[in-house]
């Protein structure tokens, strides 16, 4: 089978995809609609990270493509609907680069504080400014967390060691960290925070969540960090409110137009500006998150084309069934209608195949099953799954 790695995915996804007897091929970059369409035939397996845009016209024009690895946390680039429609699993790395954003995160809250761009920018044009107007300590200060998943609760345990007061918004119910204080909307947390950290997805709901009546609503003279999605805010609505002075300073990692390749050129309205940190995208891009992105995504798509498993996907119902250490297997991704199950039992009595162990998980309108056996299944029998209306795909394993 052939693995069609992108975006430069870490070393370490190659040797283990290597390793379990795939063909890889890893390109630095991302690649278009076009160029998707013309690579991916022939292609089971393609890793990719945020620039690269699974669309439902590419995901229909792939025939042999089995499975989707995201080596990030987002998988808002995927069209999720039709990959599922095909059954085609995503997987992705919810947790590995978790820390990496969050320190890039802390190192930004310090560096505004302190107005470190403006001053690097002064010592390399040669200018002397010892001076600590408008410099302060993060100690004592208020952090306003919005999105609380993963990220934002890390964020918030690590920003009350450095003595911060934490408040935090998000639609679901989470439980606080610590002493983090849930505000009841983000117009109270805008009132209270001296520093807004966005740590929420990118579904399609939260384009332009931030804009110019949320940052009107932001305290005077408090700073403004976006480390999720570039689609969430408005950059001409910021640019406005930090060239006013409404507000002190910003640092955003991610924008609504990205370049696609390195060194290509990098375009903002919010270049320019001196108490602004940019950054290229770089929150989860530190070698200790990239290598184990690459160990997790990897093994992810191994255990999934090799034993059948679906643990984690975001997309086909979760099924971890044991290693396969012998004996023989068959996977059943099915629409989650009635009497499917009992099909598929009747199917593997009739061939006098004795089941060891059946594994079932459904999510909405798909159901799937895994069943260990006590002999290989026939290609009869695969045939005879596989021509069920309800079908999506019937795989065996030996």
């Amino acid at each position: 089978m052939k693995v069609l790695l992108l975006e430069n995915i870490h070393p370490v996804a190659v040797e283990r995809l290597e390793a379990a007897g795939f063909e890889v091929e890893l390109l630095t970059r991302s690649l278009s609609e076009d160029e998707l369409l013309e690579q991916l035939p022939g292609v089971s397996m393609i890793g990719i990270r945020s620039n690269t845009h699974l669309t439902r016209k590419v995901l229909e024009n792939a025939p042999d493509l089995m499975a989707v690895g995201c080596f990030c946390i987002g998988t808002n680039q995927v069209d999720l609907a039709a990959a599922t429609e095909r059954g085609i699993a995503v997987f992705n790395a919810p947790y590995s680069n978790t820390r990496s954003v969050v320190e890039l995160v802390i190192g930004e809250i310090i560096a505004l504080a302190r107005r470190l761009p403006e001053k690097i920018e002064r010592m390399h044009a040669g200018v002397w400014d010892k001076s600590a107007k408008g410099s302060h300590e993060v100690r004592g200060r208020t952090l306003g967390i919005v999105g609380y998943g993963n990220i934002g609760t890390q964020l918030s345990t690590v920003a009350e060691a450095l003595g911060m007061g934490v408040v935090f918004y998000d639609t679901a119910d989470r439980p606080a960290h610590g002493n983090a204080r849930r505000m009841n909307s983000l117009d109270d947390l805008l009132a209270v925070a001296d520093v807004v950290s966005l740590h929420i997805d990118g579904r399609p709901g939260n384009a332009g969540l931030f804009g110019a009546e949320q940052f009107a609503r932001m305290k005077p003279r408090a700073f403004f960090i976006n480390a999720s999605r570039g689609m969430v805010v408005d950059d001409v609505a910021l640019r406005d409110h930090l060239v006013s002075g409404h507000l002190a300073g910003a640092a955003l990692d991610v924008f609504p137009v990205e370049p696609k390749a390195q060194g290509d050129s990098f375009e903002s309205v919010l270049r320019g500006l001196d108490n602004v940190i940019l950054t290229p995208h770089v929150g989860g891009s530190t070698q200790e998150a990239q290598e184990e992105i690459g160990r997790f995504v990897s093994g992810k798509l191994i255990a999934f084309i090799g034993e059948g498993s679906t643990g984690l996907s975001v997309n086909l119902p979760a099924v971890a069934p044991p290693p396969l250490t012998g004996g023989h297997r068959v996977g059943f991704l099915h629409r989650n209608v009635p009497g499917v199950l009992a099909r598929l039992n009747d199917l593997l009595a009739e061939e006098g195949e004795n089941v060891a162990g059946q594994t079932l998980s459904t999510h909405g309108e798909l159901g799937y099953v895994v069943t260990d056996v006590n002999q290989a299944v026939s290609q009869v029998t695969l045939d005879r799954l596989r021509a069920s209306p309800n079908c999506l795909w019937a795989r065996a394993w030996s």
